[in-house]
């Protein structure tokens, strides 16, 4: 009797463990003990499906958007283009919202959830909606991790991920489009920027920019792309006037600096006044009417000396492109080929060099590559300016070489002189105003390669004769 009874006991206490597993897996979610759990969705809604937007700020502001084919624009309080990125955020926003967790489902008192006057609402309609749905967004949890939030024409009360406050507290200059300058990009092909002491006018013509005042010369185009990039995504810190009273105020009258961006036949300017006390600069769009702020940073791209838009590079070839290399020094001449021979097995070919002056001869290619390459390395310190009253001294009038190089299959060349006076070495090209001022470690070092190639390589010895030469007579 008391095994059974035993037994029976144990029968129950493992009914009740199988009953706590089943009660107890049956609560997890899918897909094992880490899965993460679904959260309730505050809206069931696409993105791209929404059409319009209700937009109040914690500020007071009203803002209301609609979208006109793939593109937004505010239509209240004032129409003008939106920031189609600060939309986007919106829009994702919306779609994306998950309820953290319900805190009353009847709620009779909103005060205490910062409710009963949300700070933040946002309403929007989708495609085939006739009335806006809303979320009403209030306090922030003592945390701050979580706000809390309702749905107009509902007494849920729910909380939200405290983030997303900066991403539905948007004001309407935040959604408004905030260009410093517009102007289309892709056809930009002139920039002119006049400042206190100089101006700087740039041409583009087909891919290229070319610096065409103070001086002729050419440019380096990532940093003449990056004072248009910076020009064309500069945007409006503030606005802060409708329009210009009295420009001395804002110091339009001796401006900073003035921007000038061509676009074929169109012309934005950009005038940039008087620094303000929060560190930003008054500014004006010569196509809109009203003063604003931009940063402090676009006048310092602006303000950069045209030397700093220059090319620095010596010579355009390039090693792998050069075919042809003549180098004058007083009355001697050394003149290079490139050519094409079979490779030793016969079964392809190679690129190799000879000498064609002062002698004809094979060349090492070795020694070739190291004198190419530390022309095409050849970048200058600084250049001279042929508008100063006193001219800098640069050798080039009485040249100590002059280098010239075919490449491009000979469709292009260049011509570098080079100079020296005293310690200093200088290069100068037909195409370009003043000079370039070498380090002159990497003038020795070009020198020193050129040597090299005059050098004769040594005979090679037979062998067999030395060896025989070498060997000791029979006694």
């Amino acid at each position: 009797m008391r095994g059974l009874k035993s037994l029976g006991v144990l029968v129950v206490v493992l009914g009740g463990l199988v009953a706590y597993i089943y009660f107890v897996e049956s609560k997890r979610p899918a897909g094992g003990p880490d899965a993460v759990e679904t959260k309730e969705k505050v809206f069931t809604v696409a993105s791209d499906k929404i059409q319009e937007l209700t937009v109040k700020a914690s500020n007071g502001d009203r803002t209301v958007l609609k979208k006109s084919g793939t593109a937004w624009e505010l239509v209240e309080p004032e129409k003008l283009a939106a920031d189609e990125a600060e939309v986007s955020g919106l829009t994702s926003g919306l779609s994306s919202l998950e309820i953290q967790r319900v805190v009353e489902e009847q709620a009779a008192d909103l005060k205490g959830f910062g409710l009963d006057t949300p700070r933040i609402e946002v309403g929007f309609k989708a495609e085939g909606d006739k009335d806006l749905r809303t979320v009403r967004l209030g306090d922030k949890t003592p945390t701050g991790g979580d706000m809390y939030a309702m749905l107009a024409g509902q007494k849920r009360v729910f909380l939200v991920s405290g983030y997303l406050d900066s991403t539905f507290d948007r004001t309407t200059f935040s959604l408004r489009e905030k260009s410093a300058l517009k102007f289309d990009r892709a056809k930009a092909d002139s920039l002119e920027v006049v400042t206190a002491d100089r101006t700087i006018k740039l041409a583009k013509a087909g891919e290229e920019w070319k610096l065409v005042g103070p001086v002729t010369a050419r440019t380096d185009f990532g940093a003449v792309e990056a004072v248009v990039s910076r020009l064309q995504t500069s945007q409006m810190k503030a606005i802060v006037a409708p329009q210009v009273k009295d420009p001395k105020e804002y110091g339009f009258d001796k401006p900073e600096a003035i921007a000038r961006v061509g676009a074929g036949s169109a012309m934005a300017t950009l005038t940039i006044g008087k620094r303000t006390d929060d560190g930003t600069y008054y500014a004006l769009d010569g196509a809109r009417p009203m003063v604003f702020t931009v940063e402090s940073g676009l006048l310092d791209d602006l303000k950069k000396p045209a030397d700093d838009l220059r090319r620095k590079d010596v010579f355009e070839f390039r090693s792998y492109n050069a075919t042809r290399l003549e180098v004058t020094r007083g009355a001697e001449t050394l003149a290079l080929e490139k050519y094409t021979a079979k490779t030793a097995d016969g079964k392809g070919t190679e690129d190799k060099w000879r000498l064609l002056k002062p002698e004809a001869r094979e060349l090492e290619s070795a020694k070739v590559d190291t004198l190419l390459s530390r022309l095409t390395s050849l970048r200058a310190q600084s250049f001279t300016d042929p508008a100063a009253k006193e001219k800098t001294k640069t050798g080039l009038e009485a040249p100590v070489a002059v280098v010239q190089v075919a490449f491009d299959e000979g469709k292009k060349q260049d011509r570098v002189t080079f100079g020296k006076a005293d310690s200093d070495v200088y290069a100068g090209r037909p195409d370009e105003a003043g000079a370039a001022k070498l380090l002159s470690y990497d003038w020795d070092e070009i020198v020193k390669a050129i040597d090299e190639l005059k050098q004769k390589p040594e005979p090679k010895k037979d062998a067999a004769a030395d060896a025989k030469k070498d060997e000791k007579p029979k006694q």
